[in-house]
């Protein structure tokens, strides 16, 4: 009786975790010839495991990552032109933390999506807030926010946000109140926050995809790191 009310106590005050590896030391007579402080340890570290792995689940389900990718899984065999110590010091996800971009160009299919993902997936997994977007769908839904009210709610989601991913860049030309938009979002992150841009167009010709020299300029906010998948 005095189990089951440890037991509803944890669950009201949301300790999960800990009610569960309550309920398993029960069910195991092992755990019995360890110390009460070693006992009550074990119950921390699994309620401190339990909220990591509802934290890191929110975070990826908030990111929409396009695809299931992990840095781990990096094939550094593939002639892609992908240095590994380079990789290493993306994976500590440093940049994101102190608020510098990336962009990955390449031709397409080399890749550049999947290590997108890869490197939002690690953010995620260091507590960082990530959103996956294909620009032409970005863009999409900055129009339709103008109309329907939500374009400043969708904005100040976006600047919020730890490290947002930019796909699909430059595949479309822009029209200019998209081109407004797009510099809207990027200012409101420069020096706050992180952008990842994957783009099968050159940094090079990135002025004749925006289409206004002055603006473009702005491109140069982007590019603290270009490795080339």
């Amino acid at each position: 009786m005095l189990q089951q009310h440890t037991l509803d106590k944890l669950h009201t005050l949301r300790l999960t975790g800990m009610a569960a590896a309550f309920e398993q030391q029960l069910a195991q007579p092992t755990f019995e010839e360890l110390s009460f402080e070693e006992r009550f340890a074990l119950l921390l570290d699994q309620e401190i495991l339990y909220r990591d792995n509802r934290r890191l689940a929110r975070l990826l389900k908030a990111a929409k990552l396009r695809l299931n990718a992990c840095v781990e899984d990096i094939d550094y065999r593939h002639p892609r032109g992908i240095d590994r110590s380079f990789m290493s010091t993306l994976a500590s996800t440093q940049w994101v933390q102190r608020h510098h971009n990336l962009a990955i160009t390449g031709p397409t299919g080399c890749g550049k999506t999947w290590i997108a993902c890869a490197l939002g997936n690690q953010a995620c997994r260091q507590g960082l807030s990530v959103r996956y977007l294909r620009l032409p769908r970005l863009l999409e839904q900055l129009r339709i926010a103008h109309g329907d009210g939500s374009y400043a709610r969708l904005m100040t989601q976006m600047a919020k946000t730890d490290l947002l991913i930019f796909d699909d860049w430059g595949i479309h030309k822009i029209t200019a109140p998209q081109r407004n938009d797009l510099m809207e979002v990027i200012e409101d992150r420069h020096g706050l926050r992180s952008t990842l841009i994957a783009s099968q167009l050159p940094i090079e010709h990135w002025h004749e995809f925006i289409g206004e020299a002055t603006l473009a300029d702005a491109r140069q906010r982007l590019g603290s790191g270009e490795p080339r998948s």
